[in-house]
């Protein structure tokens, strides 16, 4: 776990001295600047938890300072506590107006400090968690599903997401592999510091190493300040690399070095950062294959892969598609202001028959075009729109089935389910379509399983 990081900014010497003994004896990371600009860089530079901060300063002054910090767009932003040898009422109101958590007068006392600082972290931990609670109030990140799979991946979950060790996650596209990495953050001891996210294919490759370690203003064309990386925004906590096949061989290098060391440079910086991350990473690729072609490195691979994690997709684990997709639906009818929706039998088998190339995040797409799209309360077979890229019963693997009766059952089964579709439920269209009389098709209709009481004559 990281130590709370304090910044003092204070003009005079010997208070910057004295509260940097009392902090980091009281086992806090400080550090101390003499000026409000110094200040400002500090906090663009790195994460800082609380900032005690003088009010009269050379040059700027300290409330000008705490303007700054509320207007700069920080996602992680300190508390701010103001110190003063000469404060009155009306400045402690106005700083506490423009965002300050509490103030300070000098002289100082251990004691007044200490509880302070005391009192900010714990009111910073209480925001954290607000935030947290209210994430939780829209579309959740449970792990759904009861198949063996799943079962197996959340039993596995619990024996390593307590550890530092690192993991790497293997899936296809969609699978939920993020989902899965935050499940083993919000599992671990650092579950209270930042998870934070890199999509190593999603950035240009002259700028994932600015976005991974972070720059100095006017570093490379472009850099107009200071900005801060994901490694060090992960300082306690963990950096999940998402698609981290996708990375350069150059880049590759670099986040090598950091796991070995727990230290990096900023682009165009001379010092160094420490840093403790724990790193889960995933892929969709082979990352064995990759090696022998030369695109990812073998012994990166070997860092990486301390817990290899699979995570399935969603065709192996079929009997999940209705939990999963009235998970979405009850989600999507809340955030939407929705009346609740109910899959039919005959609907969930539609899911279940389908070949899901985008996994999860295909069928949470899916879920979320139902919930704004249909206003009914029973969604039906002929409500899923997925029969252009349905699967036929040809395309299916040949021991799908246990015999020739039920390949062609199957085949009339979704053949009838089709022409229905196009009839809106119709059966004595469908009948005419299908070239047989209405009664012989109610009669093949209950053979197959479909619910004739879901379709109108």
């Amino acid at each position: 776990m990281r130590k709370n990081r304090i910044l003092v900014v204070d003009d005079e010497p010997a208070i910057r001295q004295s509260l940097t003994g009392v902090l980091e004896d009281e086992g806090y990371e400080v550090c101390a600047v003499q000026s409000a600009e110094e200040c400002l860089k500090e906090v663009r530079r790195h994460p800082y938890d609380v900032v005690l901060l003088d009010i009269w300063l050379p040059g700027m002054d300290g409330l000008e300072a705490l303007q700054q910090m509320q207007e700069m767009a920080l996602e992680d932003r300190p508390t701010v506590v103001m110190i003063s040898g000469h404060g009155t009422i009306e400045t402690a109101v106005k700083a506490t107006k423009m965002g300050a958590f509490d103030f300070l007068e000098k002289p100082l006392t251990i004691e007044k400090v200490t509880i302070v600082v005391k009192n900010a972290l714990g009111q910073r931990k209480l925001e954290r968690e607000v935030l947290r609670l209210r994430g939780e109030t829209g579309l959740s990140h449970e792990i759904i599903g009861e198949s063996v799979p799943m079962k197996a991946l959340r039993q596995q979950l619990r024996l390593m997401a307590g550890t530092n060790g690192r993991v790497l996650i293997y899936g296809e596209s969609g699978v939920g592999k993020e989902l899965v990495a935050r499940a083993i953050h919000q599992l671990s001891p650092r579950a209270s510091e930042p998870f934070v996210e890199v999509n190593c294919a999603a950035l240009p490759e002259d700028l994932i190493e600015s976005e991974l370690f972070g720059h100095r203003k006017g570093s490379f064309p472009g850099a107009l300040e200071d900005k801060i990386g994901k490694f060090e925004k992960a300082h306690g906590g963990t950096l999940f690399l998402d698609e981290v096949g996708d990375m350069s061989l150059k880049t590759q290098s670099k986040v090598l070095r950091v796991l070995e060391e727990q230290r990096f440079e900023p682009v165009g910086a001379s010092e160094y950062i420490r840093v403790d991350v724990r790193v889960v990473a995933a892929t969709n690729k082979n990352l064995e294959t990759e090696i022998e072609r030369g695109n990812f490195r073998e012994d990166l691979f070997y860092r990486l892969n301390v817990i290899p994690f699979s995570v399935p997709p969603l065709r192996e684990r079929a009997e999940d598609i209705p939990l999963l997709a009235n998970h979405f639906l009850k989600e999507f009818a809340r955030a939407y202001g929705r009346k609740p929706k109910e899959l039919t039998p005959e609907a969930c088998a539609v899911l279940q028959d389908y070949h899901w190339p985008g996994n999860v995040r295909e069928l949470k797409n899916l879920m979320e075009r139902i919930v704004i799209m249909y206003p009914q309360t029973k969604i039906e077979a002929r409500h899923i729109p997925l029969h252009p890229a349905r699967r036929s019963v040809l395309e299916r693997p040949i021991d799908y089935f246990g015999s020739l009766q039920e390949v062609r059952e199957a085949a009339e089964r979704e053949y009838i389910l089709k022409k229905l579709e196009e009839t809106k439920g119709n059966v004595s269209r469908a009948a005419e379509l299908l070239g047989m009389e209405r009664s012989n098709l109610y009669r093949k209709m209950k053979a197959l399983g479909i619910d004739v009481t879901r379709h109108e004559a």
